[in-house]
C-alpha cells in the first residue's frame, strides 16, 4: 500500500485534540458550552459521579468514559440523574452525581481526560480523541496509507522509535466526513463562521446550474477543485444577500434542481478552501499559533478507532488512526 504525506501539524502546548472537523464550531475554548450554543439548542448539564464507588459505578453505569458525565439535556438531567441512583441501588455502590456548577469548557475537558486518562469525551454526543505527551518542538507529519475504498489509515508522526506495541485509545466519531488535528490551545482562536475580513462567497451548482446562473448573471468562479457558479470576495451582506434569493428561487421552482453554499471568509472555509484544491482532501491553516489540519475521512461518516504507536521504552511513536476497517 502506497503512503501520502498530508502535511504536518503542529502541536505548542503538548495536547492534540482528534475531533470532527464539522463540529469546530461548537468547540468552546476556556469558555462555556453555553456560550458558543446555537440559538434555539438544547440546554445542557454536565455531572460528575462522586463518592467511594465512583470508578465502579461510571464503568457499570456505561454512558461516558471516566467519572463526567457532560451534555446532559437540562430537561432530562432530573430522570437521568434518577436512573443513576437506581443503578447505584441494585449494585450496592455508594456513588452519586453532583452537577457542576456551570458548564465544563471543552480544553478544560481535555485537560481532565488526559490527567484522568480517560480514552476520549463527548461534545453533544459525538467522541473526541485528546492525545498528550505530544512533542511541542517540531511539526508533526500526517502521513495517510491508501486502501482498496479510499485511506486505509491515516498517522500522525510523534516520535522516530520502531513500533513495538500499539496500544487502543477510542473510537473518533465524525458526522461531517472530516477530521481535524488540531493542538488544544490553538482551537479556542478558532472561528468557524464569522468571517475574519468581512467578506464571503457565494457558489451553487447542480443539474440546472447553467440556467440558474443565466438568471442571475453569475460566472463561473475558476477556483481550483471547485469551479462553480457564483460570486466571491463579497461584502458579507451582499453575499448573505445573494444566498437568501437563491434560496427563494429554489423555494418558487422546486423544480429546478440546484444547491449552494454560503462561504464566509472563516477558519472552516479558509480550510475547506484548501481541501477542495488540494490533490489528497487536506489542508493545514495556522491558528493561534498553530498549524490545524483538516481531511476528509475519504469514507464519509463513522466511527473510527485510534490507537497510539508506542517504542520499546514506551515513548509515543504515532497516532493511527484506522479509516478503512
Amino acid at each position: 500500500m502506497d503512503d501520502v504525506v498530508l502535511g504536518s501539524v503542529t502541536c505548542p502546548s503538548g495536547q492534540l485534540v482528534l475531533v470532527d472537523g464539522g463540529y469546530l464550531g461548537l468547540w468552546s475554548g476556556e469558555r462555556s458550552p453555553d456560550e458558543v450554543a446555537e440559538p434555539g439548542g438544547v440546554a445542557a448539564v454536565d455531572f460528575e459521579v462522586v463518592g467511594p464507588d465512583a470508578d465502579l459505578a461510571a464503568r457499570s453505569f456505561d454512558r461516558q468514559s471516566g467519572c463526567r458525565l457532560y451534555d446532559i439535556p437540562e430537561h432530562a438531567a432530573e430522570m437521568f440523574t434518577a436512573l443513576f441512583d437506581e443503578h447505584c441501588r441494585e449494585r450496592g455502590f455508594s456513588a452519586s452525581l453532583h452537577r457542576f456548577p456551570s458548564r465544563v469548557p471543552h480544553r478544560a475537558r481535555v485537560r481532565h481526560a488526559l490527567a484522568a486518562a480517560d480514552p476520549d469525551f463527548l461534545i453533544t454526543g459525538v467522541p473526541v480523541v485528546p492525545v498528550g505527551g505530544v512533542p511541542t518542538d517540531r511539526a508533526l507529519r500526517v502521513v495517510a496509507t491508501r486502501g482498496q475504498q479510499g485511506w486505509a489509515h491515516i498517522r500522525i508522526e510523534l516520535g522516530e522509535g520502531a513500533v513495538a506495541d500499539r496500544r487502543t485509545l477510542a473510537r473518533l466519531g465524525v458526522d461531517h466526513a472530516r477530521f481535524a488535528f488540531a493542538d488544544a490551545d490553538a482551537l479556542g482562536s478558532w472561528v468557524h463562521e464569522t468571517p475574519l475580513d468581512g467578506l464571503a462567497d457565494v457558489v451553487f451548482w447542480g443539474r440546472d446550474e447553467d440556467e440558474v446562473a443565466a438568471e442571475f448573471g453569475a460566472r463561473r468562479t475558476g477556483t481550483p477543485g471547485d469551479d462553480h457558479y457564483g460570486w466571491l470576495d463579497l461584502p458579507v451582506r451582499e453575499a448573505y444577500r445573494r444566498a437568501v434569493a437563491l434560496e427563494e428561487h429554489r423555494q418558487a421552482e422546486p423544480e429546478r434542481r440546484f444547491a449552494f453554499d454560503f462561504r464566509p471568509h472563516s477558519h472552516h472555509w479558509r480550510a475547506m478552501a484548501g481541501v477542495r484544491a488540494a490533490d489528497h482532501e487536506a489542508a493545514t491553516l495556522t491558528v493561534g499559533g498553530a498549524d490545524i489540519m483538516v481531511a476528509m475521512t475519504s469514507v464519509g461518516d463513522g466511527y473510527f478507532p485510534v490507537h497510539l504507536d508506542v517504542d520499546a521504552a514506551g515513548a509515543p511513536v504515532a497516532v493511527h488512526i484506522a479509516v478503512d476497517g
